[in-house]
């Protein structure tokens, strides 16, 4: 008997067959009902449910305002992740197209990469209906990736709704800003942008500028209380500075926390938010409220995949 065609790319990925991603993302980003059953068997068999671990791939999200050198950045620390033999995929989230739904800016098109490396996928989402945010079929690719890849970079425009949500998905968040730019600065001191796991000063070529941006925006950290976030600068003309240490502290914030703990929250959190949006007002009162919800979502099993939890919590609204 032939296996289900979700099923059969998300074991694939399991397996580290990364020629199985693009399928998968094909798939992922589907809209048809037709293909709803295999976008969850997808899910599902790259979950910790079915796998037995939480997949082995570092989610890393960067972020930061447009012009700020993130995807000639992402090129080069491509190009040091691949140098040290770690499996890179890469998604860059752009607007919608209002006309065809497709990703409107092509940022896949702005990062420099060797097409015929096969351990390297670039694709870039569209954010789909959700203005500034971060679309499902993004979120669950994520996911998918983590189980294949060795690092999954996610790349979104702007700070705010974007930035937040970046946070939903990533392991890591890498906010990224311009020497003399004063923004990230006003933006942590005024709690409109959530502190950020690493921030990068980009542009460190132009000497003592980067370095006073890096220097303040370690002060503004300091009186908030936030020492572990760390602030690297970075430049991404040849030859390339601070690409290592900016791996180093990606690879360090990793190793400080708990992921299992982490992706399980978030897990359960997303599956709060799509419940909330798929069942409404009646669907958290048959929970018995938002804090009953809230409870309620954190007795689900933290290896389930997302809709897996929806599901359950669905079925204990119905009971």
């Amino acid at each position: 008997m032939t296996e289900p065609r979700g099923s059969a790319l998300g074991h694939r990925l399991a397996g580290r067959d990364l020629t199985a991603a693009p399928d998968a993302l094909n798939l992922l980003e589907s809209s048809a009902s037709a293909d709803s059953a295999d976008r969850q068997d997808l899910l599902r068999a790259t979950s910790p449910a079915v796998l037995g671990y939480e997949p082995a791939g570092h989610v890393v999200g960067i972020t930061g305002p447009p012009g700020a050198g993130k995807s000639t950045l992402i090129s080069v620390l491509v190009r040091e992740l691949r140098a040290a033999n770690r499996s890179v995929a890469v998604i860059a989230v752009d607007p919608s197209s209002k006309r065809s739904g497709g990703s409107l800016l092509g940022d896949r098109a702005r990062i420099d990469f060797d097409p015929a490396d096969k351990n390297l996928l670039i694709r870039s989402m569209a954010t789909g209906d959700r203005l500034g945010g971060l679309a499902r079929p993004t979120r669950d690719a994520a996911a998918a990736l983590s189980a294949a890849y060795d690092v999954v970079i996610v790349e979104t425009v702007g700070v705010g709704q974007s930035e937040t949500e970046i946070a939903d998905i990533a392991d890591t968040v890498c906010v990224v800003v311009q020497p003399a730019s004063g923004d990230a600065l006003q933006f942590i001191k005024s709690g409109i942008m959530e502190i950020p796991d690493v921030l990068v000063v980009t542009k460190a070529d132009l000497g003592q500028i980067a370095q006073r941006a890096r220097r303040d925006l370690h002060s503004a950290l300091r009186s908030l209380g936030a020492t572990k976030t760390s602030v690297v600068a970075v430049s991404s003309v040849p030859p390339a500075s601070g690409i290592t240490d900016l791996i180093d502290a990606v690879d360090a914030h990793a190793e400080s926390v708990d992921l299992a703990t982490e992706r399980a929250g978030r897990r359960r959190a997303q599956a709060l938010t799509e419940f909330a949006e798929e069942h409404g007002r009646k669907g958290m009162t048959a929970l018995g409220g938002r804090r009953a919800a809230v409870k309620e979502v954190k007795t689900l099993d933290p290896t389930l995949d997302v809709p897996q939890m929806v599901a359950e919590l669905l079925r204990r609204a119905e009971a």
